[in-house]
C-alpha cells in the first residue's frame, strides 16, 4: 500500500502528463500539492520523484526554496543590528521581504518558458510573517508555465488551510489542489 506521500506524487505524475491549456488564468496555472504538514520530512525525501515525474512529462523543472528565505533575507538587509535589538520593527518590514519573496519566484519564470514547472517549497517557514497566499496571488501573473506550490495544510470543497489552522477562514483559491485522494474520496 502507498503512504500518503507517495500516492501524491503518483496524482502529480497523472497531472502533469496530461497536455497543458496555453489560454487560462493565472491562478489556474497553479498547482497545490496538499499535505499533512506531519509529513514534511517525508516530502521532502521524495522531492526528486517530483522533479522526476516532471522531466519524464517533457516538461521543464526550475525549484525555489523558501526554507531559510527570512533568515538570508534578515541577513543581508542593512537595517539587520537594530532588528536585533528591537525585533518589534521587523513587522514593518514585512513586505519588503514579501517583495523579494516573490521576486525569487518571478526571476525562476522569466529563466523558464510556457514548458517549465517552478516549485515553490518550504512555504511553512513562512508561517507568522507573511501570507502564502499574499505570495501566491502576486505571483501568479508570472506564471508561464505552472507554479507548484508544496502546501502543508488541508483542502476541503475550494479552501485551503495553512499548516491545518481550521481557527482562521480558510482561503478559497483556484489554484488545482493536488492530494493523496482520488477525486470523490474522502480524506
Amino acid at each position: 500500500m502507498l503512504s500518503r506521500v507517495e500516492k501524491l506524487v503518483e496524482q502529480y505524475k497523472k497531472l502533469v502528463g496530461l497536455p497543458w491549456e496555453r489560454n487560462i488564468a493565472g491562478p489556474q496555472r497553479v498547482w497545490f500539492v496538499v499535505y499533512d504538514k506531519t509529513d514534511e520530512r517525508k516530502l521532502r525525501y521524495h522531492q526528486d520523484e517530483f522533479e522526476t515525474a516532471t522531466t519524464n512529462a517533457g516538461r521543464k523543472w526550475r525549484e525555489v526554496d523558501l526554507t531559510n528565505a527570512f533568515a538570508e533575507w534578515l541577513g543581508k538587509h542593512e537595517y539587520r543590528d537594530g532588528y536585533f535589538e528591537d525585533p518589534s520593527e521587523v513587522e514593518r518590514a514585512l513586505p519588503e521581504f514579501q517583495h523579494t519573496v516573490v521576486e525569487r519566484i518571478e526571476a525562476e519564470f522569466k529563466a523558464g518558458d510556457e514548458n517549465t514547472v517552478v516549485a515553490l517549497r518550504g512555504v511553512a517557514s513562512l508561517f507568522g510573517l507573511i501570507s502564502v497566499s499574499d505570495v501566491v496571488q502576486t505571483a501568479e501573473d508570472s506564471v508561464r508555465g505552472r507554479l507548484l506550490v508544496f502546501f502543508p495544510g488541508e483542502y476541503e470543497n475550494k479552501h485551503y488551510w495553512f499548516l491545518g489552522d481550521r481557527g482562521r477562514s480558510g482561503w478559497n483559491y483556484l489554484a488545482v489542489p493536488i492530494t493523496a485522494h482520488e477525486i470523490g474520496e474522502t480524506p
